[in-house]
This record gives C-alpha cells, structure tokens and sequence, in this order.
C-alpha cells in the first residue's frame, strides 16, 4: 500500500504531464468538483473553464517539476513546486505553482491551484 507521500507524488507528476500533453481526461479524474485556478494572468477560472484551457495545445516543451515540497496536514495537503521548461523560441522559462489537495472519500483530489510565471 502506497503512503500518502507516495500518492502525492505520483499525482504531482500526473498533474504536470497532463499540462504539457493536454490531458483532459486525466484533469477530469484528478480535479475536485469545485476546482479553481489562478492563473498567471490573474483570472480565476472554475474547473469547466481549467479543462476547456487545457484542452488547447501549449507551446511550451519539456514541462519540469522541480524543488517539489508536498506537505500534508490532516486531510489536505499543499504542493508547493518551481517549474522549467522551453519557450517557442528555445528560451528557458520557468515559474511557480502551489496546488491543494484534498482526501475526499478517501481519494486525493485537486482542489486548487496557483500557478505564477
């Protein structure tokens, strides 16, 4: 049985290869119902509006996730994660993002994101 480290942590990476790959369908099974995310242009979207802003292709190549810091207290837990990766023109880019987790009906779901570049 996986700890919920571990569980986390396997999320964390789900989460950020489905940005870099569009993965609608991975979002739908890992975001809470009431998800929202602030992103770096300072809207608040909904989990509606954070799928259908997935579903379109990025630029970006080579999405990293480093410096990851997973803190669980209880029932929710923060991540806190600098993030790299390549811009259209080959530049590096890089930027922030805090998510929050929560174990509802035993399942880790996303229930927020931060995301800053």
């Amino acid at each position: 049985m996986s700890s919920d480290h571990d569980i986390l942590t396997a999320l964390n990476r789900d989460y950020i290869n489905s940005v870099q790959t569009c993965d609608v369908k991975r979002f739908d099974e890992i975001l809470a119902p009431d998800f929202y995310c602030s992103n770096p242009d300072r809207s608040l979207v909904d989990r509606a509006g954070f799928l259908k802003q997935t579903a379109r292709p990025i630029a970006i190549r080579n999405l990293k996730a480093e410096d990851v810091l997973i803190r669980i207290i209880g029932d929710a837990a923060i991540i806190h994660a600098r993030t790299s990766y390549v811009m259209p023109d080959g530049s590096a880019g890089g930027g922030r993002y805090t998510d929050v987790w929560a174990k509802i009906g035993g399942q880790w779901l996303a229930v927020s994101a931060h995301v800053t570049r």
